[in-house]
């Protein structure tokens, strides 16, 4: 495409070959319906039936109407490292006898326009530079993200870039990398006590973001909300944040409206009415809503309808996210965190290593750890404080 967006019949496609060349799925396997893929990728099912038809020409599929698409004899030639798949836009291990020139990035997830404009930034940023390029999907799995680092350094990539998934505690393979000094970047989420090259948004200040902007509108009962880990850094940074902002107001700082401790199952169809948000919406306890995905802010969004309520007329949301391809189809008020911003500068920094093996040497306080100054970009999930009726 002409600005440079990858096309989304594009990234299942290589979702698919990712699975095959990395021997998650064989020959023979059925892989994923229509149905699921659409659900997974959440798209048409026109895009996906693109996909699929393209991998089949190349010899990847074979479709059988009414039963699926399995994976291809073929399919085992194009994942051969001395074979590798014309224009398949990824990588095989060895490419033309040289392992060396493979670099591998690991995302929980590319279903959201976070992590495709992050990818979008790498995969610039690595165009020109003679490096191949591998994109593996830990879909938030710590087992699954250390399968991934050991596929990636059994393929013999010469450096990789991390998107960690949410858990309580690192991945030790990721330790493993640091001890070893393998050219490694962390992007978004930093991993307390492992000092890495690292590169995100500055959570403390897009928090700060966040509640100003709140404020500025009326608001003082403003509630954060988050259903990952509190130890990963990345949300105490942003509830870090949330209380210096208030503390800045001169607002007291009341616990009541941090909610983090809870669950949510977001395929689950029906919503649960006695689930803690839910309640805490119900019983309106708070006039606006910093919710730290935007996966929350759509769940937050489906609560407020669902009680008969309307965002912004009776509650504002913010969140991190832009759910949008872009800023002119935005609902959501959201920190723009510059994700494609990030994705380039740590594959910029990760060629930078590669280029002198000198600095993978480096005493660990000369670590670069680089936080990008998010901004707020206000749309219509935000508005002034409703005037509430005294009991």
């Amino acid at each position: 495409m002409q600005d440079g967006r990858i096309p989304i019949y594009q990234v299942i496609q290589d979702f698919i070959k990712n699975q095959i060349q990395t021997g998650i799925w064989s020959p023979g396997d059925k892989i994923f319906t229509e149905k699921e893929l659409m659900e997974k990728f959440e798209v048409s099912r026109i895009t996906v039936s693109n996909a699929l038809t393209g991998l089949t020409k190349e010899g990847w599929l074979n479709r059988i109407q009414g039963k699926g698409s399995y994976v291809h004899d073929m399919a085992l030639t194009l994942r051969n490292p001395a074979q590798p798949a014309a224009g398949s836009g990824m990588s095989t291990p060895a490419e033309q006898g040289d392992s060396r020139n493979v670099i591998g990035l690991i995302l929980p997830n590319i279903s959201d326009f976070f992590s495709m404009r992050m990818n979008k930034g790498i995969s610039k940023a690595l165009k020109q530079s003679g490096y191949n390029f591998v994109l593996m999907l830990s879909e938030n799995s710590k087992d699954r993200e250390a399968a991934a680092i050991r596929e990636l350094l059994y393929m013999g990539a010469s450096g990789l870039i991390i998107f960690p998934v949410d858990a309580e505690t690192y991945n030790e393979e990721i330790l493993r990398l640091k001890l070893e000094r393998f050219p490694l970047v962390i992007i978004d989420r930093y991993l307390t006590g492992i000092e890495t090259h690292f590169i995100g948004s500055d959570g403390v200040e897009a928090s700060r973001l966040a509640v100003n902007h709140l404020y500025e509108l009326g608001h003082r009962d403003i509630a954060i909300c988050s259903d990952v880990p509190l130890s990963t850094t990345t949300i105490e940074q942003r509830l870090s944040g949330y209380m210096k902002a208030l503390k800045e107001l001169g607002e007291m700082i009341n616990p009541a409206m941090m909610l983090t401790d809870f669950y949510v199952d977001y395929e689950r169809e029906e919503l649960d009415e006695q689930h803690p948000l839910f309640r805490y919406v119900k019983n309106g306890l708070a006039t606006a809503y910093i919710t730290l995905n935007g996966t929350m802010a759509l769940h937050l969004y489906r609560i407020v309808r669902h009680l008969g309520l309307q965002v912004p007329r009776d509650i504002s949301i913010v969140t991190f996210d832009n759910l949008s391809p872009s800023r002119e189809f935005n609902f959501f008020t959201y920190i723009d965190q510059h994700e494609e911003t990030v994705g380039r500068l740590a594959a910029e920094q990760l060629l930078e290593l590669l280029e002198d093996k000198s600095k993978i040497n480096q005493q660990e306080n000369k670590y670069r750890k680089l936080l990008i100054e998010p901004h707020l970009v206000s749309s219509v999930s935000t508005a002034a404080c409703p005037v509430r009726s005294k009991p």
